[in-house]
């Protein structure tokens, strides 16, 4: 191929990306705008004349292409993603096919994937992965250079396989090599327990199908037994889907509304309390922290904008979007966000997250394994040490005990 088919190429290729993004992000048909993304091109095509005249060697155009592609869909959120043929035909041919997997909700934060939640006693929890974990690389290739989409599918695989993890985390100077073996992902259960002064503290895991009966059970049984307050905890909770965590929500409100989905060229739809659905009216606090996301925002922000109850601990981790899968001619796709799940007060989780009214910082510190030389990590069965005091529980228990 010669140097100005190359050029040519790859400027299609940047002209097809860029009116897919700007169509599918709904940008206004006024002129100023549209002049606005055409001189971006023509500053796109004179980079690419100067890197064609004057570069030190002919540049690789394939590479070229694919990395300002996925620079291109990373710079718009971290659920957006480039998949080239290769990734993409990888990507349909292991949809919903059952493999093995680590346990873990991860997202992308600095431009690498990071752990947003584990799962307890999955894989990647029995390994020492920890919320909060940065994955700077996957069986020794960098997450930078990776989409979502590509890394999400590196996780799955053959059940009892192994994938190793160079993992970067807050206190430790190098990056720590853990080793995780995929294996069948089993959801627990809600579990439900009366502290002091009749408070009963509720935590569901994840919101999952069918977590929301779950929940109405155990508040029902804690009703039973007497208890006059609720703790809802959702700490770490970021498995499931918006209809779930509506319906969890709705077990707490009567009225108001709970969510709304939106996009410029998605129409609105707006999530609302049904009154016959809630089943308590008990005072009522929920424990949110950094591994809160999606569904648990959801109904973490219902309940404190509709002032039902307190919302305690950290800022969420800021995630609740809908993709699209957008097929390219020359077999490539995109993975682009065409709405968002706001607030009932109007703020886009994606972009804000959720901040609690009582701010409580986690016991991060005490959360972090013991290892003198900062290299070694866990082995796959040993747990990192849990913390030593549960601030955030705590204070949940004294705003609770302070409202009649």
């Amino acid at each position: 191929m010669s140097k100005h088919l190359k050029i040519g190429v790859l400027s299609l290729s940047f002209l097809i990306v860029l009116l897919v993004v700007l169509g599918g992000l709904g940008v206004h048909a006024a002129s100023n705008n549209n002049d606005g993304a055409y001189r971006q091109l023509g500053v796109y095509s004179e980079v690419l004349s100067r890197i064609r005249t004057e570069y030190v060697e002919e540049p690789n155009f394939s590479a070229v292409t694919g990395g300002a592609l996925h620079g291109l869909l990373d710079s718009l959120d971290a659920n957006s993603s480039y998949l080239n043929p290769e990734e993409y035909k990888f990507y349909k041919s292991h949809q919903n096919d059952g493999r093995a997997n680590i346990g873990a909700t991860i997202s992308r934060r600095f431009g690498y994937a990071a752990v947003v939640s584990v799962l307890p006693g999955g894989p990647a929890d029995k390994a020492g992965i920890q919320t909060g974990d940065i994955i700077e690389a996957i069986e020794g290739k960098s997450t930078h250079e990776l989409s979502l989409a590509a890394v999400e599918e590196q996780l799955a695989g053959k059940q009892g396989s192994n994938i190793e993890f160079s993992v970067v985390r807050p206190g430790k100077a190098e990056p720590q090599k853990i080793k995780v073996t995929r294996d069948t992902v089993v959801i627990p259960g809600t579990t439900d327990k009366i502290m002091e002064d009749g408070i009963a503290d509720i935590q569901p895991v994840t919101l999952t199908k069918g977590k929301a009966q779950e929940v109405a059970g155990k508040i029902r049984e804690e009703q039973k037994k007497g208890a006059k307050k609720l703790i809802l905890d959702l700490r770490n909770v970021s498995e499931g889907d918006a209809a779930e965590a509506a319906a969890v929500a709705n077990l707490f409100l009567n009225h108001g509304t709970i969510t709304y989905l939106q996009g410029q060229k998605y129409p609105k739809q707006t999530l609302v309390a049904e009154p016959q659905k809630a089943i308590t009216n008990l005072p009522l606090v929920v424990l949110v922290n950094r591994g809160t996301a999606g569904p648990g925002e959801i109904v973490a922000a219902a309940i404190l904008d509709n002032n039902r109850g307190d919302l305690v601990g950290d800022k969420t981790f800021g995630s609740g979007s809908v993709q699209k899968v957008i097929d390219i001619p020359d077999g490539s796709a995109l993975i682009l966000s065409v709405a968002k799940y706001y607030t009932p007060s109007g703020k886009a989780i994606e972009d804000n997250a959720v901040t609690p009214n009582v701010i409580v910082a986690s016991n991060i510190d005490d959360l972090i394994p013991d290892d003198e030389d900062g290299e070694a990590a866990p082995a796959p069965q040993e747990k990192p040490k849990q913390p030593k005091d549960d601030d955030q529980l705590r204070r949940a228990v004294e705003v609770l005990k302070a409202r009649s």
